[in-house]
C-alpha cells in the first residue's frame, strides 16, 4: 500500500547551517478546524500558533549512509503547534505540517513519497552579508512567497511589537521545532509520530523585517490578521528524525 510508505519509514539525519523560525499568533477558531482527529491545538490565551521554519539543510540522508551522499537543500515549513495524548496517556507537544517548500525537485519527490509533509518546489535565495541574513522564496502562483531579513547581530532581540507573549521565556516555548511531528493516516485512522533528536538547541531571538508572506493571504487565514509573536535563529545544529511510529486512534475519536 502506497500510504504505508508515507509513515516516515527511515531514520534521517542532517545538519542545519541556518534555522530561522517565525511564529505567528492567530485566533484559535481559525486554526482548530485545520487539525485532523486525535490532535488538539496548543494555545496561549486566545491564540493558536503557526511556525514558519526556514532551514538551510546540509547532508540530509538515511542514518546508515555517509554524509558525502547527503542532499543539500533549503526547506520552508508551515506548521501548527499541537498536542497529542498517546496510547499510554502521555501528552506530547508537537507540530502538524500544513505545507513545505524546497528548492530541490528530488527532495520534493522523495518527501511526498515518504511523508505527509506536502512538499512543493520553489525558487529560493538565501544570502548572508555580515550579520544580515536575507531569504527570498518564490512559489509558482504566490501561494507561499516569503521575503525577509534577519539582523543576526541583534541577538538577543526583544520580542516583536504586539507579541502576545509577556516575556522571552514564554516565547521560547514556541520557538520550534518541538520534539514531535504528527501526521494523520486516514486509511487506518491512526496518528504517525515522528520524533526529532537534536544534540544542541539554543534558539536566540533576533530582529526581523518581514517584507512579504503570502501564505497568510489565502483562506482560511486571509482575514485573520496574524501577529508575529517571536523570531528565533540558530546555526550549525546536527539533527536526526527517528522513523515514524503509528498509533491507532480509538474508534470514537473524530
Amino acid at each position: 500500500m502506497i500510504y504505508q510508505l508515507k509513515r516516515h519509514p527511515l531514520s534521517i539525519e542532517a545538519f542545519f547551517r541556518h534555522c530561522l523560525v517565525l511564529t505567528y499568533a492567530l485566533p484559535r477558531e481559525i486554526l482548530a478546524p485545520l487539525l485532523p482527529p486525535g490532535l488538539t491545538l496548543d494555545t496561549y490565551q486566545e491564540f493558536g500558533f503557526v511556525a514558519v521554519a526556514m532551514v538551510q539543510t546540509e547532508a540530509l540522508r538515511p542514518v546508515f549512509l555517509p554524509s558525502i551522499v547527503g542532499q543539500d537543500f533549503f526547506l520552508t515549513g508551515y506548521r501548527i503547534f499541537t498536542r497529542y495524548q498517546n496510547a499510554s496517556g502521555r501528552t506530547l507537544r508537537g507540530l502538524r505540517i500544513l505545507r513545505s517548500d524546497t528548492d530541490r525537485r528530488l527532495m520534493a519527490a522523495a518527501g511526498n513519497l515518504l511523508t505527509h509533509y506536502a512538499y512543493h518546489t520553489a525558487r529560493v535565495r538565501c544570502t548572508q552579508e555580515g550579520e544580515s541574513l536575507e531569504i527570498r522564496i518564490t512559489t509558482p502562483h504566490k501561494e507561499a512567497d516569503l521575503e525577509m531579513i534577519a539582523d543576526l547581530a541583534s541577538k538577543p532581540a526583544p520580542l516583536p511589537e504586539g507579541s502576545p507573549f509577556p516575556t522571552l521565556q514564554e516565547a521560547r516555548k514556541y520557538a520550534g521545532p518541538l520534539p514531535f511531528t504528527f501526521d494523520y493516516e486516514p486509511e487506518t485512522h491512526s496518528i504517525i509520530i515522528i520524533q526529532g533528536v537534536r544534540q544542541q538547541w539554543d534558539p536566540q531571538p533576533v530582529r526581523v523585517e518581514v517584507r512579504e508572506n503570502t501564505f497568510f493571504d489565502h483562506a482560511p487565514f486571509k482575514n485573520a490578521q496574524p501577529i508575529l509573536a517571536n523570531a528565533f535563529h540558530l546555526a550549525d545544529v546536527p539533527y536526526l528524525w527517528k522513523r515514524g511510529v503509528r498509533e491507532p486512534l480509538p474508534k470514537g475519536v473524530r
